[in-house]
């Protein structure tokens, strides 16, 4: 990430199902200090729930472990992201109309403009991101031309 105003916030929390809570409203407080509402701050909370919660339910880290939570703001952009201590890469499946479970990775590919899985920097496992827009306009680079509407 670069640009002036990259912020990069980071939070452990334990792998435990009241965790996703924690996750979102970590998340809604540092959204209000930026003054992000509305849809961006919405779409960010569920993408953000729902990795947490697939981390918790299935990334194999050992109970006491706590998983790695992220949220970047750059670019007019947030990136949420969830690192755990396993190396599978999350693949999003179809579930069945009864099934309790299963849609969390299908709502973060069709709610994120974009997202996907890397190996941690340091360490054991992966961290899976998602990004939305925030609706603020973005500088652009230097040297860039002004557009014809300038």
């Amino acid at each position: 990430m670069t640009g002036a105003d990259a912020v990069d916030i980071r939070w452990q929390l334990p792998r435990t199902p009241r965790s996703a809570g924690r996750a979102r409203a970590l998340l809604r407080s540092q959204l209000a200090a930026w003054g992000i509402a509305g849809e961006p701050a919405e779409t960010a909370e569920l993408l953000l729930s729902e990795l947490v919660t697939n981390a918790v339910r299935h990334a194999g880290t050992p109970r006491g472990r706590e998983i790695a939570v992220r949220l970047a703001r750059y670019e007019g952009r947030l990136r949420v992201e969830v690192a755990d201590a396993d190396d599978r890469r999350p693949l999003p499946r179809t579930a069945d109309l009864d099934d309790t479970g299963g849609r969390g990775l299908r709502l973060v590919h069709l709610l994120a403009e974009r997202w996907g899985c890397c190996p941690r920097r340091y360490g054991i496992g992966k961290a899976v991101w998602a990004e939305v827009g925030t609706g603020e306009p973005v500088s652009p680079a230097p040297g860039t031309p002004p557009s014809a509407g300038s």
